[in-house]
């Protein structure tokens, strides 16, 4: 995997010598001030599990309602050869409704009685320096890679504390090293809540052309794994208003010692490919996801390097699918209501079916999810960019051994209105 990462990055670097690259954002900047922005996003969070047959262990079902306002501030550079500016991020969280014994949602800190806080913020900031197309970033910020990635599935997202270069020298080729020190949970607030000693990240990702990319990335999490991940993702053209798409993404994670408490490392390697059929408004996804190895149930482990950090195909709203030598499929269907009058209306369901996972006292696991959604983002008027999403999800295994209860009906109900200050 080390060997394909390194072959397909130079072939990358070797292909994009033979084009021109990007001309200087930093030779076009105009200024710290001049290209300012300032972006506020409100989010109204509705969140309802309940844990159905759970036993004496888990009498309560977490049922809360809360709205966030995540606002982020990113300056220009200064002019000249080597360019200098700063981020900065505000987060806020506000209770709407809950209660002692409907907590435990993950969308607020729970204090020593059982009940949420009423509210809870945090602040943070950034200082970046640009040299042509490439952006050395140090502070608090959130991230997108696929082996160090935050997550934002709540009402606030997790913030990543440490520096980040990302360089797009050459086009079509994005490039990212870096080193960070400390992740801040969704629903908590004080500095690396997720308990982070240190991760260092290395990759990038190559477009060859509009239908076809490849992705490969490294990193080391002190104490806890070494992961690699690749990715390749290819559209084919089939005519008009038709087209297949195939995406496959995969995991090796070599995990520590110190980590598993087996007295020796463990492996996992877990891998999906789907393909994704569109023809008109409509899309016909089928997808495949298999774990090979691990320890103590667990296949492919994340968390400690970023809620975000499982990118593939079977990962969706309540399962990763992803325990010790655990095989799954999806069969998904999605339509866009563009095609009917109604811009904006979207609608998307889905299957997933996990088997033989090593879990518990079984070699032979089963779970199984159905997802349900329907959203609509406002297209013009005084709230155009109103996005708001209904989620359903209903959960199932055979055991009771995933997530500590075998039977979980879940509703998200989400608001969410960006609002562009600068």
């Amino acid at each position: 995997m080390q060997v394909m990462k390194w072959s397909v990055i130079a072939l990358a670097v070797a292909a994009g010598t033979s084009q021109l690259a990007f001309a200087s954002a930093q030779s076009e900047s105009n200024g710290f001030v001049e290209d300012s922005s300032l972006n506020v996003l409100n989010r109204n969070l509705y969140f309802y599990r309940d844990f159905r047959n759970a036993g004496p262990d888990r009498n309560d079902d977490p049922q809360e309602w809360g709205h966030g306002i995540i606002g982020t501030f990113e300056s220009g550079f200064t002019q000249g050869t080597i360019g200098f500016g700063v981020d900065a991020i505000g987060l806020l969280g506000i209770k709407l409704d809950s209660g002692k014994g409907r907590a435990g949602s993950g969308l607020f800190p729970t204090g020593s009685d059982g009940r949420s806080q009423d509210d809870y913020s945090e602040a943070g900031g950034a200082v970046k320096l640009r040299l042509s197309n490439t952006v050395l970033k140090y502070g608090d910020q959130f991230t997108a890679l696929p082996v160090f990635s935050t997550d934002d599935s709540r009402l606030l997202p997790e913030v990543a504390e440490g520096f980040l270069v990302t360089s797009n020298e050459i086009e079509g080729l994005e490039l990212h090293a870096g080193h960070f020190t400390a992740i801040n949970a969704q629903d908590q607030t004080y500095h690396d809540s997720i308990g982070l000693k240190s991760a260092d990240v290395l990759g990038g990702s190559y477009s060859f052309n509009d239908d076809l990319s490849a992705s490969l990335y490294y990193s080391d999490v002190e104490d806890a794994f070494k992961k690699y991940y690749g990715n390749v993702n290819y559209t084919i053209g089939l005519g008009e208003a038709q087209s297949l798409n195939f995406d496959f993404n995969i995991y090796r994670t070599k995990y520590d010692k110190e980590y598993t408490d087996t007295g020796s490392s463990e492996k996992n390697t877990i891998w999906s490919l789907a393909a994704a059929y569109n023809i008109s408004a409509h899309t016909f996804t089928l997808a495949y996801q298999k774990s090979h190895g691990g320890f103590d149930g667990i296949g492919y482990d994340y968390g400690v390097d970023g809620g975000g950090t499982i990118w593939l195909a079977n990962s969706i709203q309540r399962s990763d699918f992803n325990a010790e030598d655990e095989k799954s499929w999806q069969v998904r269907y999605d339509l866009d209501f563009a095609e009917f009058g109604v811009p904006g209306l979207k609608f998307m369901t889905r299957y997933v079916r996990g088997t033989d996972a090593d879990v518990g006292d079984t070699t032979n696991g089963k779970e199984w999810e159905r997802d349900i959604q329907v959203g609509y983002t406002v297209q013009n008027g005084p709230a155009k960019d109103l996005n708001m999403r209904v989620r359903q999800a209903t959960y199932r295994s055979s055991d009771g051994v995933y997530y500590g209860s075998p039977s979980i009906d879940e509703v998200r109900v989400i608001l969410e209105y960006p609002l562009s200050i600068l």
